[in-house]
Protein backbone atom coordinates (compact mmCIF):
# COMPACT_ATOMS: atom_id res chain seq x y z
CA UNK A 1 0.00 0.00 0.00
CA UNK A 2 1.68 3.50 -0.67
CA UNK A 3 -0.86 6.33 -0.09
CA UNK A 4 -0.10 9.57 -2.86
CA UNK A 5 -1.49 12.47 -4.53
CA UNK A 6 -1.91 13.63 -7.38
CA UNK A 7 -2.30 17.42 -8.42
CA UNK A 8 -4.45 17.81 -11.53
CA UNK A 9 -3.79 21.39 -12.79
CA UNK A 10 -5.82 21.35 -15.55
CA UNK A 11 -7.81 22.47 -12.73
CA UNK A 12 -6.06 24.19 -9.66
CA UNK A 13 -6.93 27.90 -9.60
CA UNK A 14 -3.87 28.94 -7.66
CA UNK A 15 -6.30 29.88 -4.76
CA UNK A 16 -3.93 29.05 -1.92
CA UNK A 17 -7.36 26.84 -0.24
CA UNK A 18 -5.17 23.70 0.06
CA UNK A 19 -2.75 26.12 2.22
CA UNK A 20 -5.28 27.44 4.45
CA UNK A 21 -7.08 24.46 5.33
CA UNK A 22 -3.75 22.68 6.04
CA UNK A 23 -2.32 25.42 8.56
CA UNK A 24 -5.45 25.67 10.38
CA UNK A 25 -6.20 21.94 10.60
CA UNK A 26 -2.42 21.50 11.60
CA UNK A 27 -1.94 24.25 13.86
CA UNK A 28 1.34 25.39 11.29
CA UNK A 29 3.69 27.86 12.72
CA UNK A 30 3.01 31.60 10.39
CA UNK A 31 6.08 31.77 8.06
CA UNK A 32 6.00 27.81 7.79
CA UNK A 33 4.32 25.64 5.80
CA UNK A 34 3.73 22.07 5.15
CA UNK A 35 2.04 22.52 1.97
CA UNK A 36 2.04 25.90 -0.69
CA UNK A 37 1.39 26.95 -3.97
CA UNK A 38 4.09 28.32 -6.08
CA UNK A 39 4.06 30.46 -9.26
CA UNK A 40 5.87 30.74 -12.36
CA UNK A 41 5.24 32.68 -15.53
CA UNK A 42 5.93 31.77 -18.79
CA UNK A 43 6.35 34.41 -21.30
CA UNK A 44 6.51 38.07 -22.96
CA UNK A 45 4.22 41.02 -22.38
CA UNK A 46 1.24 40.64 -23.49
CA UNK A 47 1.09 36.38 -24.00
CA UNK A 48 2.13 35.54 -20.69
CA UNK A 49 0.60 32.18 -18.49
CA UNK A 50 0.68 32.14 -14.49
CA UNK A 51 1.29 28.14 -13.76
CA UNK A 52 0.56 26.90 -10.51
CA UNK A 53 2.32 24.07 -9.00
CA UNK A 54 1.12 22.76 -5.27
CA UNK A 55 4.41 21.48 -3.66
CA UNK A 56 4.08 19.17 -0.43
CA UNK A 57 6.65 16.12 1.12
CA UNK A 58 6.76 13.65 -1.32
CA UNK A 59 6.15 10.71 1.38
CA UNK A 60 8.91 9.15 -0.49
CA UNK A 61 8.94 5.31 -1.22
CA UNK A 62 12.71 5.34 -0.42
CA UNK A 63 12.44 8.61 1.99
CA UNK A 64 16.32 9.84 2.78
CA UNK A 65 14.78 11.74 5.39
CA UNK A 66 13.76 8.46 7.31
CA UNK A 67 17.61 7.11 6.59
CA UNK A 68 19.73 10.23 8.19
CA UNK A 69 17.13 10.57 11.38
CA UNK A 70 18.96 9.51 14.09
CA UNK A 71 16.12 8.92 16.33
CA UNK A 72 13.93 7.57 14.32
CA UNK A 73 11.80 10.36 14.35
CA UNK A 74 10.71 10.10 11.19
CA UNK A 75 8.78 6.70 10.26
CA UNK A 76 7.65 4.84 7.18
CA UNK A 77 4.01 3.52 7.88
CA UNK A 78 2.84 0.72 6.30
CA UNK A 79 0.44 2.60 4.30
CA UNK A 80 3.63 4.60 2.76
CA UNK A 81 3.12 7.69 5.08
CA UNK A 82 6.01 9.17 5.92
CA UNK A 83 5.49 9.95 9.48
CA UNK A 84 6.70 12.01 12.33
CA UNK A 85 7.51 11.79 16.15
CA UNK A 86 7.87 15.47 17.12
CA UNK A 87 8.14 14.28 20.57
CA UNK A 88 11.03 12.37 19.63
CA UNK A 89 12.93 15.04 17.48
CA UNK A 90 16.41 15.94 18.70
CA UNK A 91 16.30 19.34 16.55
CA UNK A 92 19.58 17.91 14.32
CA UNK A 93 17.96 18.98 11.43
CA UNK A 94 19.84 16.35 9.47
CA UNK A 95 16.40 15.41 7.63
CA UNK A 96 15.94 18.81 6.08
CA UNK A 97 19.20 18.48 4.43
CA UNK A 98 18.57 14.55 2.89
CA UNK A 99 15.24 16.05 1.88
CA UNK A 100 15.31 17.13 -1.67
CA UNK A 101 11.87 18.88 -2.02
CA UNK A 102 12.73 21.12 1.35
CA UNK A 103 9.58 19.60 2.12
CA UNK A 104 10.63 20.15 5.57
CA UNK A 105 10.86 23.02 8.04
CA UNK A 106 11.76 23.60 11.60
CA UNK A 107 9.24 24.74 14.22
CA UNK A 108 11.09 27.26 15.90
CA UNK A 109 8.56 27.17 19.59
CA UNK A 110 9.12 23.39 19.30
CA UNK A 111 12.86 23.10 18.66
CA UNK A 112 10.95 20.18 16.12
CA UNK A 113 10.95 19.90 12.65
CA UNK A 114 6.71 19.23 10.75
CA UNK A 115 5.86 18.37 7.51
CA UNK A 116 3.09 17.03 5.63
CA UNK A 117 1.79 14.01 7.25
CA UNK A 118 -0.92 13.22 4.82
CA UNK A 119 -3.35 14.12 7.89
CA UNK A 120 -2.62 11.02 8.97
CA UNK A 121 -4.92 11.52 12.05
CA UNK A 122 -7.97 11.78 8.85
CA UNK A 123 -6.59 8.85 6.97
CA UNK A 124 -7.29 6.74 10.32
CA UNK A 125 -10.63 7.69 10.14
CA UNK A 126 -11.24 6.80 6.68
CA UNK A 127 -11.40 10.87 5.98
CA UNK A 128 -9.65 12.53 3.39
CA UNK A 129 -6.93 15.15 4.35
CA UNK A 130 -7.88 18.97 4.81
CA UNK A 131 -6.57 19.41 1.20
CA UNK A 132 -8.23 17.44 -0.72
CA UNK A 133 -11.79 18.26 1.45
CA UNK A 134 -11.15 22.18 0.69
CA UNK A 135 -10.50 22.15 -2.84
CA UNK A 136 -13.31 23.54 -5.22
CA UNK A 137 -12.14 22.13 -8.31
CA UNK A 138 -10.69 18.96 -6.54
CA UNK A 139 -7.81 19.81 -7.99
CA UNK A 140 -5.95 17.45 -5.44
CA UNK A 141 -6.53 13.35 -5.82
CA UNK A 142 -5.72 11.29 -2.93
CA UNK A 143 -5.31 7.21 -2.69
CA UNK A 144 -3.72 4.22 -3.02
CA UNK A 145 -0.93 4.33 -5.94
CA UNK A 146 -0.35 0.41 -5.21
CA UNK A 147 -4.67 0.11 -6.18
CA UNK A 148 -4.94 -0.18 -9.80
CA UNK A 149 -8.84 0.00 -9.00
CA UNK A 150 -8.34 3.54 -7.45
CA UNK A 151 -8.94 6.78 -8.79
CA UNK A 152 -5.51 8.09 -8.54
CA UNK A 153 -3.84 5.28 -9.98
CA UNK A 154 -6.03 5.59 -12.99
CA UNK A 155 -5.51 9.14 -13.45
CA UNK A 156 -1.27 8.26 -13.30
CA UNK A 157 -1.96 5.25 -15.68
CA UNK A 158 -3.98 7.11 -18.00
CA UNK A 159 -1.73 10.34 -18.70
CA UNK A 160 1.36 11.39 -18.69
CA UNK A 161 2.48 13.06 -14.99
CA UNK A 162 5.68 14.08 -13.78
CA UNK A 163 7.44 13.91 -10.32
CA UNK A 164 10.07 16.54 -8.68
CA UNK A 165 13.45 15.59 -9.18
CA UNK A 166 13.31 11.88 -10.23
CA UNK A 167 17.21 12.27 -10.77
CA UNK A 168 17.36 11.64 -6.20
CA UNK A 169 16.21 8.25 -7.19
CA UNK A 170 13.43 8.62 -3.94
CA UNK A 171 10.77 7.26 -5.35
CA UNK A 172 8.47 10.33 -4.97
CA UNK A 173 4.90 9.58 -4.31
CA UNK A 174 3.23 13.08 -5.85
CA UNK A 175 1.93 13.34 -9.02
CA UNK A 176 1.74 16.41 -11.01
CA UNK A 177 -0.70 16.32 -14.31
CA UNK A 178 0.00 19.18 -16.53
CA UNK A 179 2.00 21.15 -15.00
CA UNK A 180 4.98 23.25 -16.55
CA UNK A 181 7.93 20.95 -16.45
CA UNK A 182 10.13 24.21 -15.64
CA UNK A 183 7.98 25.13 -12.18
CA UNK A 184 9.46 21.38 -11.22
CA UNK A 185 13.01 22.19 -12.02
CA UNK A 186 14.55 24.14 -9.28
CA UNK A 187 16.79 26.72 -10.26
CA UNK A 188 15.34 27.13 -13.71
CA UNK A 189 13.35 29.90 -13.60
CA UNK A 190 14.39 33.11 -13.27
CA UNK A 191 13.86 34.44 -9.58
CA UNK A 192 13.35 37.80 -9.54
CA UNK A 193 14.15 40.19 -6.53
CA UNK A 194 10.85 40.45 -5.47
CA UNK A 195 7.18 38.34 -5.57
CA UNK A 196 3.97 39.21 -6.76
CA UNK A 197 2.68 40.30 -3.49
CA UNK A 198 5.52 40.61 -1.19
CA UNK A 199 9.66 41.12 -0.93
CA UNK A 200 11.29 37.25 -1.62
CA UNK A 201 11.89 36.39 2.41
CA UNK A 202 15.89 37.29 3.60
CA UNK A 203 16.68 33.93 4.47
CA UNK A 204 19.04 33.64 1.66
CA UNK A 205 20.13 37.30 0.62
CA UNK A 206 23.19 36.11 -1.79
CA UNK A 207 22.30 37.35 -5.48
CA UNK A 208 22.00 34.35 -8.27
CA UNK A 209 25.74 34.05 -9.55
CA UNK A 210 26.06 35.34 -12.88
CA UNK A 211 27.51 31.99 -14.02
CA UNK A 212 24.33 30.26 -13.92
CA UNK A 213 22.19 30.51 -16.74
CA UNK A 214 18.11 30.36 -16.35
CA UNK A 215 15.44 29.62 -18.65
CA UNK A 216 14.47 32.68 -20.83
CA UNK A 217 11.02 34.22 -20.05
CA UNK A 218 10.52 31.81 -17.73
CA UNK A 219 10.20 33.26 -14.12
CA UNK A 220 9.32 32.06 -10.26
CA UNK A 221 6.89 35.01 -9.04
CA UNK A 222 5.99 33.27 -5.74
CA UNK A 223 7.22 30.52 -3.49
CA UNK A 224 7.68 29.93 0.12
CA UNK A 225 11.02 30.64 1.35
CA UNK A 226 13.60 28.38 3.07
CA UNK A 227 15.81 29.35 5.62
CA UNK A 228 19.69 28.05 5.65
CA UNK A 229 19.80 25.32 8.90
CA UNK A 230 23.45 24.43 9.23
CA UNK A 231 26.05 27.52 9.78
CA UNK A 232 28.98 28.23 11.10
CA UNK A 233 28.76 25.88 14.13
CA UNK A 234 28.72 22.65 11.39
CA UNK A 235 31.60 24.61 9.68
CA UNK A 236 33.44 25.01 12.89
CA UNK A 237 32.96 21.20 14.32
CA UNK A 238 34.68 19.93 10.86
CA UNK A 239 37.54 22.19 11.50
CA UNK A 240 37.65 20.69 15.46
CA UNK A 241 36.92 17.45 13.97
CA UNK A 242 39.71 16.95 11.56
CA UNK A 243 42.29 18.50 14.11
CA UNK A 244 41.41 15.75 16.65
CA UNK A 245 41.86 13.56 13.44
CA UNK A 246 44.93 15.04 11.99
CA UNK A 247 46.85 14.26 15.25
CA UNK A 248 45.38 10.63 16.20
CA UNK A 249 46.22 9.77 12.58
CA UNK A 250 49.91 11.43 12.91
CA UNK A 251 50.67 10.13 16.16
CA UNK A 252 52.34 6.44 15.37
CA UNK A 253 55.16 8.63 13.91
CA UNK A 254 55.83 11.22 16.75
CA UNK A 255 59.23 9.24 17.21
CA UNK A 256 59.73 10.45 13.38
CA UNK A 257 58.79 13.76 14.23
CA UNK A 258 61.03 14.41 17.29
CA UNK A 259 57.84 14.48 19.59
CA UNK A 260 59.58 11.87 22.11
CA UNK A 261 60.82 13.90 25.05
CA UNK A 262 59.01 15.74 27.95
CA UNK A 263 55.92 17.09 27.38
CA UNK A 264 56.18 16.59 23.85
CA UNK A 265 55.23 13.11 23.37
CA UNK A 266 51.90 13.38 24.36
CA UNK A 267 50.93 16.18 21.97
CA UNK A 268 49.24 14.20 19.69
CA UNK A 269 46.74 12.73 22.14
CA UNK A 270 46.22 16.20 24.13
CA UNK A 271 45.74 17.71 21.14
CA UNK A 272 42.90 15.17 19.95
CA UNK A 273 41.16 14.61 23.39
CA UNK A 274 40.85 18.56 23.70
CA UNK A 275 39.63 19.12 20.05
CA UNK A 276 37.09 15.83 20.15
CA UNK A 277 35.54 17.54 23.19
CA UNK A 278 35.27 20.72 21.49
CA UNK A 279 33.78 18.90 18.82
CA UNK A 280 31.19 16.98 21.09
CA UNK A 281 30.23 20.60 22.60
CA UNK A 282 29.53 22.22 19.12
CA UNK A 283 27.45 18.87 17.77
CA UNK A 284 25.46 19.33 21.09
CA UNK A 285 25.06 23.17 21.52
CA UNK A 286 23.97 22.91 17.62
CA UNK A 287 20.70 20.76 18.42
CA UNK A 288 17.62 22.61 18.82
CA UNK A 289 16.82 20.33 21.70
CA UNK A 290 20.50 19.83 23.20
CA UNK A 291 19.26 18.48 26.34
CA UNK A 292 17.96 15.31 24.13
CA UNK A 293 20.88 14.63 23.24
CA UNK A 294 21.57 10.92 24.58
CA UNK A 295 18.62 10.26 22.48
CA UNK A 296 20.66 8.99 20.19
CA UNK A 297 22.28 6.11 22.67
CA UNK A 298 18.46 5.51 23.63
CA UNK A 299 16.76 5.11 20.16
CA UNK A 300 19.45 5.11 17.83
CA UNK A 301 18.73 4.85 13.89
CA UNK A 302 21.40 2.56 13.06
CA UNK A 303 21.25 3.09 9.25
CA UNK A 304 21.70 6.89 9.88
CA UNK A 305 25.30 8.31 9.71
CA UNK A 306 24.99 10.60 12.35
CA UNK A 307 24.42 7.52 15.11
CA UNK A 308 27.30 5.67 13.46
CA UNK A 309 29.55 8.92 13.84
CA UNK A 310 28.82 9.12 17.30
CA UNK A 311 29.79 5.60 18.07
CA UNK A 312 33.46 6.29 16.12
CA UNK A 313 33.82 9.84 18.21
CA UNK A 314 33.17 7.77 21.30
CA UNK A 315 35.41 4.96 20.88
CA UNK A 316 37.87 7.33 19.23
CA UNK A 317 37.49 9.57 23.00
CA UNK A 318 38.35 5.92 25.03
CA UNK A 319 41.08 4.85 22.98
CA UNK A 320 43.10 8.31 22.96
CA UNK A 321 42.48 8.73 26.64
CA UNK A 322 43.63 5.36 27.90
CA UNK A 323 46.53 6.26 25.39
CA UNK A 324 47.46 9.74 27.07
CA UNK A 325 47.28 7.61 30.32
CA UNK A 326 49.70 5.85 29.36
CA UNK A 327 51.68 8.57 28.54
CA UNK A 328 51.13 10.60 31.57
CA UNK A 329 52.35 7.45 33.75
CA UNK A 330 55.36 6.94 32.07
CA UNK A 331 56.28 10.76 32.16
CA UNK A 332 55.01 11.99 35.83
CA UNK A 333 54.91 7.69 37.56
CA UNK A 334 57.75 6.32 39.27
CA UNK A 335 58.23 3.83 36.05
CA UNK A 336 59.09 5.62 32.59
CA UNK A 337 58.41 2.29 30.98
CA UNK A 338 55.14 1.90 32.22
CA UNK A 339 52.51 0.15 30.15
CA UNK A 340 55.36 1.22 27.12
CA UNK A 341 54.19 -2.47 25.04
CA UNK A 342 50.97 -1.47 25.05
CA UNK A 343 51.34 2.38 23.87
CA UNK A 344 52.07 2.21 20.17
CA UNK A 345 49.31 -0.58 19.29
CA UNK A 346 46.84 2.13 20.84
CA UNK A 347 48.30 4.69 18.64
CA UNK A 348 47.91 2.54 15.33
CA UNK A 349 44.00 1.63 16.78
CA UNK A 350 43.89 5.64 16.86
CA UNK A 351 45.09 6.32 13.71
CA UNK A 352 42.72 4.16 12.01
CA UNK A 353 39.28 4.94 14.34
CA UNK A 354 40.69 8.96 13.71
CA UNK A 355 40.36 8.11 9.84
CA UNK A 356 37.07 7.00 11.16
CA UNK A 357 36.34 10.78 12.62
CA UNK A 358 37.34 12.27 10.01
CA UNK A 359 35.95 10.64 7.23
CA UNK A 360 32.52 9.77 8.87
CA UNK A 361 31.20 12.91 7.37
CA UNK A 362 31.56 11.67 3.86
CA UNK A 363 28.91 9.05 4.64
CA UNK A 364 26.74 11.40 6.57
CA UNK A 365 26.78 13.77 3.92
CA UNK A 366 25.83 10.84 1.26
CA UNK A 367 22.47 10.89 2.61
CA UNK A 368 22.02 14.10 2.56
CA UNK A 369 20.16 13.91 -1.48
CA UNK A 370 18.83 17.39 -0.85
CA UNK A 371 22.78 18.95 -0.91
CA UNK A 372 24.24 17.44 -4.19
CA UNK A 373 27.94 19.06 -3.52
CA UNK A 374 27.98 17.12 -0.88
CA UNK A 375 27.47 13.78 -2.46
CA UNK A 376 30.97 13.99 -4.15
CA UNK A 377 33.17 10.93 -4.33
CA UNK A 378 36.05 13.69 -4.23
CA UNK A 379 34.88 13.66 -0.30
CA UNK A 380 36.07 11.57 1.73
CA UNK A 381 39.50 11.72 0.28
CA UNK A 382 39.14 15.44 0.85
CA UNK A 383 38.36 14.98 4.85
CA UNK A 384 41.36 12.77 5.10
CA UNK A 385 43.50 15.16 3.46
CA UNK A 386 42.16 18.45 5.76
CA UNK A 387 42.95 16.11 8.96
CA UNK A 388 46.70 15.75 7.93
CA UNK A 389 47.26 19.00 7.29
CA UNK A 390 45.54 20.31 10.47
CA UNK A 391 47.40 17.56 12.28
CA UNK A 392 50.47 18.35 10.67
CA UNK A 393 49.89 21.93 11.20
CA UNK A 394 49.64 21.46 14.66
CA UNK A 395 52.21 19.11 15.39
CA UNK A 396 54.43 21.64 13.56
CA UNK A 397 53.71 24.78 16.41
CA UNK A 398 55.23 21.95 19.17
CA UNK A 399 58.91 21.54 16.86
CA UNK A 400 58.91 23.61 13.84
CA UNK A 401 62.37 22.38 12.77
CA UNK A 402 61.31 19.13 11.64
CA UNK A 403 61.62 18.29 7.86
CA UNK A 404 59.76 15.22 7.82
CA UNK A 405 56.47 17.30 9.26
CA UNK A 406 57.17 19.82 7.46
CA UNK A 407 56.85 17.01 4.37
CA UNK A 408 53.10 16.15 5.46
CA UNK A 409 52.17 19.84 5.72
CA UNK A 410 53.24 20.62 2.51
CA UNK A 411 51.63 17.56 0.63
CA UNK A 412 48.10 17.49 2.70
CA UNK A 413 47.98 21.12 1.79
CA UNK A 414 48.64 21.07 -1.65
CA UNK A 415 46.22 18.54 -1.81
CA UNK A 416 43.35 20.40 -0.19
CA UNK A 417 43.86 23.04 -2.67
CA UNK A 418 43.73 20.63 -5.54
CA UNK A 419 40.72 19.45 -3.80
CA UNK A 420 38.56 22.98 -3.19
CA UNK A 421 39.54 23.93 -6.65
CA UNK A 422 37.97 20.53 -8.01
CA UNK A 423 34.82 21.34 -6.02
CA UNK A 424 34.42 24.61 -7.65
CA UNK A 425 35.44 24.03 -11.56
CA UNK A 426 35.49 20.25 -11.60
CA UNK A 427 32.79 18.08 -13.33
CA UNK A 428 29.35 17.84 -11.45
CA UNK A 429 26.64 15.75 -12.26
CA UNK A 430 23.32 17.38 -11.20
CA UNK A 431 21.86 20.93 -11.77
CA UNK A 432 21.79 21.31 -8.14
CA UNK A 433 25.02 20.43 -7.72
CA UNK A 434 26.16 22.73 -10.59
CA UNK A 435 24.30 25.54 -8.67
CA UNK A 436 25.60 24.99 -5.23
CA UNK A 437 29.32 24.91 -7.02
CA UNK A 438 28.59 28.17 -8.63
CA UNK A 439 27.05 29.77 -5.11
CA UNK A 440 30.78 29.26 -3.79
CA UNK A 441 31.81 32.29 -5.68
CA UNK A 442 29.28 34.13 -4.09
CA UNK A 443 29.20 33.29 0.11
CA UNK A 444 30.84 35.64 2.00
CA UNK A 445 31.91 35.84 5.80
CA UNK A 446 31.44 39.58 6.74
CA UNK A 447 33.37 40.98 4.10
CA UNK A 448 35.37 38.08 2.70
CA UNK A 449 34.77 36.41 -0.33
CA UNK A 450 34.74 33.07 1.82
CA UNK A 451 35.93 30.92 -1.03
CA UNK A 452 38.60 32.93 -2.23
CA UNK A 453 40.02 33.99 1.06
CA UNK A 454 39.79 29.95 1.86
CA UNK A 455 41.60 28.88 -0.54
CA UNK A 456 44.15 31.79 -0.78
CA UNK A 457 44.81 31.90 2.89
CA UNK A 458 44.61 28.28 3.95
CA UNK A 459 46.85 27.09 0.99
CA UNK A 460 48.46 30.08 -0.88
CA UNK A 461 49.81 32.07 2.34
CA UNK A 462 49.99 28.60 4.49
CA UNK A 463 52.41 26.76 2.10
CA UNK A 464 55.08 29.00 2.03
CA UNK A 465 54.86 29.79 5.79
CA UNK A 466 55.45 26.04 6.28
CA UNK A 467 59.10 26.83 5.66
CA UNK A 468 59.38 30.39 6.46
CA UNK A 469 57.45 30.61 10.05
CA UNK A 470 56.38 26.93 10.94
CA UNK A 471 55.21 27.56 14.38
CA UNK A 472 52.64 29.91 13.28
CA UNK A 473 51.74 27.60 10.13
CA UNK A 474 48.69 26.63 12.06
CA UNK A 475 46.72 30.04 11.69
CA UNK A 476 46.48 30.84 8.61
CA UNK A 477 45.62 26.62 7.87
CA UNK A 478 42.60 27.02 10.67
CA UNK A 479 41.38 30.13 9.80
CA UNK A 480 41.30 29.41 6.17
CA UNK A 481 39.86 26.35 6.22
CA UNK A 482 37.33 27.42 8.73
CA UNK A 483 35.84 30.21 6.01
CA UNK A 484 36.75 27.74 3.31
CA UNK A 485 34.35 25.26 4.94
CA UNK A 486 31.82 28.34 5.92
CA UNK A 487 31.87 28.55 2.01
CA UNK A 488 30.93 24.94 1.30
CA UNK A 489 28.53 24.58 3.93
CA UNK A 490 26.28 27.16 2.98
CA UNK A 491 26.84 26.85 -0.57
CA UNK A 492 25.34 23.75 -1.03
CA UNK A 493 22.37 24.95 1.10
CA UNK A 494 21.62 28.27 -1.33
CA UNK A 495 20.05 26.30 -4.36
CA UNK A 496 16.43 26.07 -4.23
CA UNK A 497 14.75 22.49 -4.07
CA UNK A 498 11.33 23.78 -5.26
Amino acid sequence: MQFGFLMDHRRCIGCHACTVACKSENDVPLGSFRTWVKYTEKGTFPAIKRHFSVLRCNHCTKAPCVTICPVTALDKRPDGIVDIDRDACIGCRACMQACPYDAIFLNEDLGAVEKCHFCAHRVEQNLAPACVIVCPEEAIVFGDLHDPASKISKMVAEHPTLVRRAEQRTGPNVHYLDTLPEALQPGVPERPDTYIWSEKPATKPEAWPASLPTAPNVRTVLDAGHKVQWGLGVSAYLVTKGLAAGAAMLAPFAGHFGLHVGWQRMLPELIALVFTAITTFLLVEDLKRPMKFLTLLTRPNTKSWLVKGAWILMAFTGTVAAALGILALQQFGDDPRAFGALLQPLRWINAVLGLGVAGYTAFLFAQCEGRDLWQSKKLLPHLLVQAAACGAVALLAANPANEPLKLVAIVSLFLHGVFVVLERHGKHDTDNARQAAAFLDVVRLGPLKAYKFGLLVGVAAALPLVYALPALAWIPVLAGLFVYKHAYIRAAQLPPLS
